[in-house]
C-alpha cells in the first residue's frame, strides 16, 4: 500500500509540472459551472427568441450524463499521459520489478485516479445537475462514468506509443462517450447498431428511465476493460 501511495504521489508531482494536465483536473468544476448556469440562461434566451417552449431542455438529462463522465475521463486521461511518458522513458517496465510490482503500478495509475474521479463526480453531479436525478441515478451514473474513463485511458495506452499519438487517440476514443446521445436522437431500432458501446446503454437507461440497462453497460464496460488491459500489458 505504501508503494502504491508513493507511486501515486509521484504521478501527482509530474502533473504539477505539466500545466495542461493540471488544467485538465480542474476542467470538471469549470464545465460544471458552465452547464449549471450558462445553459439555462441560453435556453431561456433561445425559447424567447424562437417563441417555442423548449430548445435545449429536452437534452438536459444527456448533459448530466456527459458531466458524469467528464471527471473520470479527465482524470484517467491525465493518468494515461503519465503512463505514456513513463513508457517513453522506459521506466514503467522497471517499476514492475520494484516492490510496487505490476498490480501496484496498475492500482496507482488506474485504480486511485478512478476512485478519486468517482468521489469527485459523486460530489459535483448533485451540485451541477440539470435534471432531478435520484440518489440511485447519481450512483449509477457515477459508476458508469468512472468505467468510461478507465476504458478511454486504456484505449489511449493500447493504441499510442507516445504522448503526441496519445493526444490524437484521445480525440478518437472520446467518441465512445457520444453513444449516450443516440437514444435521445434516434428513435428507430437502427440505434442498436452501436450496442457494444457501454455509453449507449447508459444513455438508454436515463432516457427510458430503465436502471436495468445500466447493468448491461457495466457488463460491457468490464469486457472492454478486460480486453484492453490485456492488450496494454502485452504491449509493455
Amino acid at each position: 500500500m505504501k508503494a502504491i501511495r508513493l507511486s501515486f504521489f509521484q504521478m501527482v508531482a509530474f502533473m504539477r509540472r505539466d500545466m495542461m494536465l493540471f488544467a485538465a483536473c480542474l476542467a470538471p468544476i469549470l464545465v460544471g459551472l458552465l452547464f449549471r448556469f450558462a445553459i439555462p440562461i441560453l435556453e431561456a434566451t433561445l425559447t424567447e427568441w424562437f417563441q417555442i417552449s423548449a430548445v435545449i431542455s429536452p437534452y438536459y438529462a444527456l448533459i448530466d450524463i456527459f458531466f458524469a463522465m467528464l471527471s473520470p475521463v479527465m482524470f484517467c486521461f491525465v493518468s494515461a499521459m503519465v503512463c505514456l511518458e513513463e513508457a517513453d522513458e522506459k521506466t514503467a517496465a522497471y517499476l514492475f520489478v520494484t516492490p510496487l510490482e505490476k498490480n501496484g503500478y496498475l492500482a496507482a495509475r488506474f485504480g486511485v485516479p478512478a476512485v478519486a474521479a468517482f468521489l469527485i463526480t459523486a460530489v459535483l453531479l448533485p451540485v451541477f445537475k440539470l435534471t432531478p436525478l435520484s440518489p440511485v441515478d447519481i450512483v449509477l451514473l457515477t459508476v458508469g462514468g468512472t468505467l468510461q474513463g478507465i476504458i478511454i485511458s486504456l484505449l489511449i495506452l493500447s493504441f499510442s506509443s507516445n504522448k503526441l499519438e496519445g493526444m490524437a487517440v484521445t480525440k478518437l476514443s472520446a467518441l465512445m462517450i457520444f453513444g449516450a446521445a443516440i437514444p435521445f436522437i434516434i428513435k428507430h431500432n437502427i440505434q442498436y447498431v452501436i450496442f457494444p458501446l457501454p455509453s449507449f446503454w447508459i444513455g438508454k437507461a436515463i432516457y427510458e428511465n430503465m436502471p436495468l440497462y445500466m447493468l448491461i453497460a457495466f457488463v460491457l464496460s468490464a469486457l472492454w476493460i478486460y480486453f484492453l488491459l490485456k492488450c496494454y500489458l502485452r504491449k509493455i
